[in-house]
């Protein structure tokens, strides 16, 4: 399920169907199902363990934040659904809106995707800024409440439903909170498959694809009518890609990836040898001439993709939701996260307008669309490399062999690059690549 065939957010659609619902985890899953939420609930509580900031600042309990991120297009259209104005009060704050058609260098298979003529929006911004904005645009809901600083324990459990949370604040008071729903948006470390164990229901399956990659981030000034983004994907032979991505103040966001152990360097000059590396020659010019803003460089391994099989379960209790990276975490080469828990959101926002019995199983298996669309992609990428290892998707190879065929030929045919990228955007299906005008291009000799 992509955004072409997901139905779009629409608040008239839900009614109130309970006093309150807890989210569990303030980043950008827990913000957007708290939005969703606040159309079905008389009261929306979400709890942060961090403190939360008031302005554009990475989080300590999430060190992700501190490397760049994307907002795909699937994203950037939901969020202006459920947010109106939302793009308008991130450029306000500095983000900023290029076109990845023209904008945009993407070097792949040994060459770079051609320019389209169609139009894809794109906004640019820090981590720290895009969840500041959304965070903002929550704060003045008028029923939600945020809590930084505020950890869930547990869940409150009585015959086969939740009922509540148990809540431990920095000064060490626990107190519980009742709630007619409660939505786990605590991410790749959420305990709800253990608590579901230790309470008498069957845990998720797991299936975890490791892909062992490691990021090296750091930030570069930026002349201000300099727009560009730089993309080098990462090849079996040549296991290291690189970004530059436009931000806030006059900046462009670094990072480098080494994929199966392949190091990332975090002393500066090591750093800028191996960006000379990348053959993208503008990255390893730039990060040498450039003044450096960022104190050194930032790291951040990522062992591997995880999706715990919710959708899958024949037991659940109920008033309980799991969403976002609770449910899938992917490969950050990709880009997907923020707006896969954007489009579970959406997945919620639907599944309330039917009430709330059974609601966890029923989001589930919405969201099961969304993940197993994104999963493909992600982990079929991920198994060009022959030490990737974990469950392999039917037809994989299959699919790796044509969609690199696709886009060698996508350096350049204009046509084919604006099919691949909508489809990389999460805006089309992958049935998109094998419509038969796809497919003559593609392959023809």
């Amino acid at each position: 399920m992509t955004l072409a065939s997901i139905e779009r957010y629409d608040s008239e659609r839900v009614a109130t169907v309970g006093e309150r619902a807890v989210v569990a985890g303030g980043s950008v899953a827990g913000l957007c199902a708290a939005r969703v939420l606040a159309d079905a609930f008389e009261d929306v509580v979400v709890f942060e363990r961090d403190a939360l900031p008031e302005g554009p600042a990475a989080r300590d309990g999430a060190p992700q934040t501190h490397h760049p991120h994307a907002l795909l297009e699937a994203g950037r259209a939901t969020l202006a659904d459920v947010f109106p104005g939302f793009g308008e009060d991130l450029l306000s704050a500095g983000g900023l809106l290029i076109d990845s058609g023209s904008d945009m260098t993407w070097y792949d298979r040994g060459g770079t995707l051609a320019g389209t003529d169609a139009r894809l929006p794109t906004y640019c911004a820090s981590r720290p800024l895009f969840e500041h904005v959304i965070r903002e645009r929550v704060r003045a809901v008028e029923n939600v409440t945020l809590r930084g600083g505020h950890r869930v324990l547990d869940y409150d459990h009585a015959d086969g439903r939740v009922s509540g949370v148990a809540v431990r604040d920095d000064a060490g008071e626990t107190r519980h909170v009742e709630a007619s729903l409660v939505v786990d948006a605590t991410g790749r470390a959420s305990h709800t498959p253990d608590w579901l164990a230790e309470h008498g229901y069957p845990a998720p399956e797991s299936e975890e694809v490791t892909v062992d990659v490691v990021y090296g981030s750091t930030r570069i000034d930026r002349p201000a009518d300099d727009r560009r983004m730089l993309l080098c994907a990462p090849q079996p032979e040549r296991p290291r890609g690189a970004a530059l991505i436009p931000i806030e103040d006059g900046q462009w966001e670094v990072i480098f990836q080494g994929v199966h152990g392949e190091p990332v360097p975090t002393e500066r000059d090591a750093f800028v040898e191996w960006a000379a590396s990348i053959p993208v020659d503008d990255i390893g010019r730039l990060v040498r001439e450039r003044p450096w803003t960022a104190d050194g460089v930032r790291r951040y391994p990522f062992p591997a993709s995880v999706r715990r099989r919710y959708d899958a379960l024949d037991r659940f209790p109920e008033g309980l939701v799991v969403t976002g990276d609770a449910i899938a975490s992917f490969n950050p080469i990709y880009g997907q996260g923020m707006s896969v828990a954007a489009l579970d959101a959406l997945c919620l926002h639907h599944e309330l307008a039917a009430g709330l019995e059974g609601i966890g199983p029923r989001v589930f298996e919405r969201a099961s669309d969304v993940v197993e669309a994104t999963w493909r992609l992600a982990v079929g990428n991920d198994f060009t490399f022959a030490e990737t290892t974990g469950p392999k998707p039917l037809g994989t190879d299959v699919l790796n062999a044509y969609v690199g065929r696709l886009v060698e030929r996508a350096q350049t045919d204009r046509s084919l690059a604006e099919t691949f990228l909508r489809v990389y955007r999460l805006e089309r299906p992958a049935t998109d690549l094998f419509r038969p005008r796809v497919l003559w291009r593609a392959l023809r000799p």
